[in-house]
């Protein structure tokens, strides 16, 4: 099969204006957003998404890391498991998550099996960590 002529990079392919567009993706005129709309409509989903992550964080004792996800939940198990070869993976699950990925409708999660051959992260949150300070600025000294 002859793909020559066929392929363009995308750095190749103008738009109007002499601006580069990328395979799939189209130029403003076409749909009605720029890049810049697209770059603010994903700092908004980010800031509302910390905002909801701030509201919910004191509800929980765990925070879970992966190699993919951020979770918040109240109870964790973690089992360090050996494959018929000798590699080690882990195996965490969690009950009652909340899951940090703006891209996701519905972030509570009753039950969540994460396998994975990558480092995870548990701590516990204590609740002096979620206090915040009563007087002053953050950098204020005395």
């Amino acid at each position: 099969m002859g793909t020559s002529g066929q392929i363009q990079r995308w750095e190749d392919r103008r738009g109007e204006e002499g601006r580069t567009t990328e395979p799939g993706v189209h130029d403003e005129s076409e749909h009605g957003m720029s890049s810049e709309d697209l770059e603010r409509y994903e700092a908004d989903m980010e800031l509302q998404l910390y905002r909801e992550y701030r509201d919910v964080v004191g509800l929980f004792s765990y925070v879970v890391e992966t190699e993919r996800r951020f979770y918040l939940t109240n109870h964790v198990d973690l089992q360090p498991r050996t494959t018929d070869n000798g590699e080690m993976y882990f195996e965490v699950t969690m009950e009652d998550a909340w899951v940090w990925d703006m891209y996701r409708p519905a972030r509570f999660v009753r039950n969540v099996r994460v396998v994975t051959f990558k480092d995870v992260n548990v701590e516990e949150i204590t609740k002096a960590d979620l206090e915040v300070p009563s007087t002053g600025n953050p950098g204020d000294e005395g």
